[in-house]
C-alpha cells in the first residue's frame, strides 16, 4: 500500500500528502457531541464527512483506530468558559437529571448516525469516565508551570507558549469575534485567552456533577477532555484530529496548547475540519430555536441517505446551503440511482480489468482531498459504461464501502407500492427491452413498453438508466 492520500491540513494551511506516524496504521480522533439536545443536520455534516474520511482510509488499505468523546460535562454555553453548563441547561429544560439527558441524547445521536450510515467509532468514551485522567494532566501542567490557580479555579497560562495560534493566521482580536455565543470577561484570568482546566464548587454551587480534586470539589473544563481521552486510547502521537471549523478556535487551539505542554513534543500531525451547513438565514445553530434534525427530514418525506448524498455532492471545505428545493432534486436523483443499481444482474463474471480501472478512478477522486463529488461522477460514468451488469454491480458495492448510500441493498419500499413479485417481473421486462433495443428490434421493445403500461407501469429512459413507477389505470 502506498501513501497516496492528499488532504488539506489546517495546521499547515495547505493540501499535503498524508503520511501516518506508523506505516499502514492511522490513529484518528473525532470531537464528539455535547449530548444536551438532538444533533441538527449541520452538526451531522461534520460527522458524515469524518465518516467518509475514515472509510476512505480503510478503503485504500489503512488499519484505522478511531476514537470519539461524548461531552456529558464541562461544555459551557460560551466558548469563553462562562455561562451555564450545557448539560445542566438541558436537564432544566426537560426536568430530568443530567445523566438521563446524557443517555437519551447519546442514544438519539447514534440513532441518527445509524440512519445516515455513519460508522460508530472504534472507541466512544464519555467525559465523565475520565475524571482521574483529567486531574492527572492538570497536576502535571501545574508542576511544569503551564497552569495556575486563581479564584479557586485552575487555568492554562497561554503566555507561557512560544506560539498559541498554531491553527490560525488571525490576530487575537479577530479570533475573539469568531467565538461562538456571548463572551463574558473572567477577571480571574491573567491573559484573556487563558482557559479553565478545572472549575471549583465555589464558582458553581448548583453544578450537578462534581468530583473531589486537589483544588476543591468541582468539574473539568471542556477542552481538557479531548486531550486526555485521545491519549488514553491512542497514545502520545496522533495522526488525524477531526472536527467542524467552529472547533478550530478556541477548542482545538486549546487542545494543542495543553497537550503539547503536557507531553513536551508535537501531538497531532493533521487537522481535518468540515465547513458549516447554512440555510438561507445563515449558519445552522441550536440557539436559534427550531432546528433541522434527521427526524424532521424524515417527517418531510426524505430518506436520511438523501441528505448523505446531498453532502457528498459538495466538498467538505466549502460552505453548503440547505434548501428543500435542492433536497427534492437530490431525492429524485437518489431514487433513480437506487433503482438503476437494483436492476443490475449479479449473474456472470466480473471483468477484473474494468473493475480495477474504475476502482482506481474512484480512489483517485477520494485521494484528491476527499473529492466526493468527483467520486460520485465516477460512479455515474461506470454505470453508463459498456461493461457487464455483474461488473457494474460489483463496483457499486465496492464504492458504497465509502459512499455509504446502501446502493446494492434492497429498496426499503418497492417502487410506487409494488409488491416483490411485480417488481421482479418489471425488472425482467426492462432487461428484455434493453436486449431488444440493443438488437435493434424496436418493435419488440415498443411491445414490452406497451405491456408494462397495460399493467400500470410507466418507464422512462434517463442518462442513469431506466426508471419506473406505478401509474393510475383509471
Amino acid at each position: 500500500m502506498e501513501d497516496k492520500l492528499q488532504i488539506y491540513n489546517t495546521l499547515t494551511r495547505r493540501v499535503e500528502k498524508f503520511v501516518p506516524n506508523e506505516p499502514g496504521k492511522v490513529a484518528m480522533y473525532t470531537c464528539g457531541p455535547t449530548v444536551y439536545h438532538f444533533a441538527h443536520i449541520g452538526n451531522l455534516r461534520s460527522y458524515l464527512m469524518e465518516d467518509i474520511l475514515e472509510k476512505t482510509l480503510r478503503y485504500i488499505g489503512y488499519d484505522v483506530k478511531r476514537v470519539m468523546n461524548i461531552t456529558d460535562v464541562g461544555h459551557l454555553s460560551s466558548d469563553a468558559d462562562t455561562g451555564e453548563d450545557k448539560m445542566i441547561a438541558g436537564a432544566k429544560r426537560e426536568h430530568k437529571t443530567v445523566m438521563e439527558i446524557a443517555k437519551f441524547y447519546t442514544d438519539a445521536f447514534f440513532e441518527d448516525c445509524r440512519k445516515l450510515n455513519i460508522k460508530t467509532p472504534d472507541v466512544v468514551e464519555p467525559a465523565t469516565n475520565c475524571i482521574d485522567e483529567f486531574i492527572h494532566m492538570i497536576e502535571v501542567l501545574l508542576e511544569k508551570g503551564y497552569a495556575y490557580r486563581a479564584g479557586e479555579n485552575v487555568y492554562f497560562d497561554t503566555s507561557k507558549l512560544k506560539e498559541y495560534y498554531v491553527l490560525t493566521n488571525h490576530s487575537e482580536e479577530s479570533l475573539l469575534e469568531g467565538v461562538r455565543d456571548d463572551v463574558d470577561v473572567d477577571l480571574n484570568k491573567k491573559n484573556k485567552n487563558d482557559f479553565v482546566l478545572w472549575f471549583t464548587k465555589s464558582k458553581f454551587e448548583d453544578q450537578a456533577l462534581k468530583w473531589d480534586s486537589p483544588w476543591g470539589v468541582g468539574y473539568p473544563g471542556w477542552h481538557i477532555e479531548c486531550s486526555c481521552i485521545s491519549m488514553k486510547h491512542l497514545g502520545e502521537y496522533m495522526d488525524i484530529h477531526c472536527g467542524g471549523v467552529d472547533n478550530i478556535f478556541p477548542h482545538h487551539t486549546n487542545e494543542i496548547a495543553q497537550s503539547e505542554s503536557y507531553l513536551g513534543h508535537k501531538w497531532c500531525n493533521y487537522w481535518f475540519h468540515v465547513h458549516h451547513l447554512n440555510d438561507k438565514s445563515g449558519k445552522m445553530s441550536k440557539s436559534k430555536g427550531a432546528f433541522l434534525t434527521v427526524s424532521v427530514l424524515e417527517e418531510n418525506g426524505y430518506d436520511p441517505l438523501v441528505y448523505r448524498l446531498f453532502c457528498e455532492q459538495s466538498h467538505y471545505r466549502k460552505p453548503l446551503e440547505f434548501s428543500y428545493e435542492v433536497m427534492d432534486q437530490v431525492k429524485s436523483a437518489y431514487e433513480k440511482l437506487r433503482r438503476r443499481i437494483s436492476g443490475l444482474s449479479a449473474e456472470g463474471e466480473v471483468d477484473a480489468e474494468a473493475f480495477a480501472r474504475y476502482r482506481g478512478e474512484f480512489e483517485d477522486a477520494l485521494c484528491s482531498d476527499l473529492n466526493t463529488a468527483s467520486a460520485i461522477t465516477v460512479l455515474y460514468d461506470m454505470l453508463k459504461a459498456d461493461i457487464s451488469e455483474a461488473t457494474k454491480r460489483a463496483l457499486a458495492a465496492s464504492f458504497d464501502e465509502v459512499l455509504g448510500l446502501s446502493l446494492t441493498e434492497p429498496l426499503p419500499e418497492t417502487a410506487g407500492g409494488a409488491d416483490d413479485e411485480l417488481t421482479a417481473w418489471v425488472e425482467e421486462m426492462i432487461t428484455k427491452r434493453a436486449e431488444a433495443k440493443k438488437a435493434k428490434d424496436f418493435a419488440t421493445a415498443d411491445a414490452i413498453r406497451a405491456e408494462l403500461l397495460a399493467r400500470g407501469v410507466q418507464i422512462k429512459d434517463t442518462r442513469e438508466g431506466v426508471v419506473w413507477e406505478l401509474v393510475s389505470q383509471n
